[in-house]
């Protein structure tokens, strides 16, 4: 079944079952906020030994970076499509996957417009003192080709 009446509607299941679903230029922007695949193999604990509550859900979860980019194209491919000729979309990430994110963007044959930052003010601490504190996640803004407006 094609999704025709789109206008303020949210639609809840499957991204790639659902984008299928949508007509060809359909809309002038797409935010995204796809798994990170975070590769959490082990709990994460805080000093005080109290639990952290990560994301450790199925729909975050990849065999392989292999598996976590074709999953990626998928989405990103049906975004294009529907897309309008002059749209954009903005997608969001962490360290864990903006850079496997933003190298499909232009394997697409989007244009990169900016990448944006977001600086949070309470970032999940550096439990382990092994890395810096990761207080900023990374906002790619593309337009579907190069002579978007």
């Amino acid at each position: 079944m094609v999704s025709t009446n789109l206008h303020n509607k949210l639609i809840n299941g499957d991204s790639l079952k659902e984008l299928k679903k949508i007509p060809d230029e359909t809309f002038d922007l797409i935010f995204a906020d796809p798994p990170y695949n975070l590769q959490l193999q082990n709990s994460l604990i805080r000093p005080d030994r109290s639990k952290v509550n990560a994301v450790n859900d199925k729909w975050d979860q990849f065999e392989s970076f292999k598996s976590y980019d074709k999953f990626t194209f998928e989405w990103l491919e049906q975004c294009r499509r529907v897309l309008k000729k002059n749209g954009s979309i903005w997608v969001i990430g962490s360290y864990h996957n903006i850079f496997r994110v933003g190298k499909l963007i232009q394997d697409l044959g989007f244009w990169i417009l900016n990448d944006v930052i977001w600086n949070k003010n309470n970032p999940m601490p550096n439990f382990r003192g092994t890395r810096f504190t990761n207080a900023h996640e990374t906002l790619i803004w593309a337009s579907k080709d190069k002579k978007s407006k």
